[in-house]
């Protein structure tokens, strides 16, 4: 059996289970933080010492951007053993048996492709994910809902291209009135977006933490060549 992580200034071993660590294979989660009273719309919240392995595709990319896609240390060295993943980082921690002792991955590429989708579940995450978490009406952050361009009582749809992020306060306002009655429109036209295009938001949120052996694969902090 395998112990905890060792290290300098080692944690007690019920610090590895505390923090929220997501597994690629779930859904996109909406994670939300109350931040001054004002409830806001997060990536995932990370712990440092939980030690999370970056998960990338095959081809070296991440699976998902927001939530970032994390596997727990223990899932990460369960998929070494199975010969499912190659450790491409490690963190300076080890796990040990009597006989055995290993360092713990921080980043890890899967050994086969998984074909991403081409084409994004319409969602509520997704909505606001495209719409970058802002009010499509006052751009505020606050309070999301989402909101029916034109009405449902009207004959609109709820489809991409019909649909938008939108705070409750602007929601109540327009009611059940259209863009030209309520003098309302929303500051993009809606649209059906790619999952490039939500990877490319996703981006515009990191997490609270990121590991600098997690750097080479996010492109966050990367300046662009003028």
């Amino acid at each position: 059996m395998l112990a905890g992580p060792t290290g300098p200034a080692d944690k007690p071993l019920n610090a590895l289970h505390n923090p929220v660590t997501l597994h690629v294979v779930c859904p996109y989660m909406l994670l939300r933080s109350v931040d001054g009273g004002q409830e806001r719309y997060l990536n995932a919240h990370v712990s440092q010492g939980s030690w999370p392995v970056l998960v990338l595709n095959a081809d070296f990319r991440p699976l998902s951007y927001y939530p970032l896609s994390l596997w727990s240390w223990q899932d990460a060295i369960k998929a070494v053993f199975l010969d499912r993943v190659n450790i491409v980082a490690h963190y300076d921690r080890a796990v040990h048996s009597p006989s055995f002792e290993m360092q713990l991955p921080s980043v890890v590429s899967l050994k086969s492709f998984v074909k991403p989708s081409t084409h994004p579940a319409f969602t509520r995450f997704n909505v606001f994910l495209r719409d970058r978490f802002n009010c499509q009406y006052c751009s505020s952050p606050e309070d999301l809902t989402f909101d029916h361009i034109i009405p449902r009582s009207k004959g609109g749809q709820t489809t991409w291209e019909n649909v938008v992020a939108a705070c409750s306060p602007c929601n109540l306002r327009k009611g059940n009135l259209t863009p030209q009655q309520a003098k309302m429109f929303p500051r993009q036209t809606p649209y059906a977006p790619t999952v490039h295009q939500l990877h490319r938001n996703g981006r515009l949120f990191p997490p609270n933490y990121l590991h600098d052996s997690w750097l080479d694969y996010l492109y966050w902090d990367t300046e662009l060549d003028p």
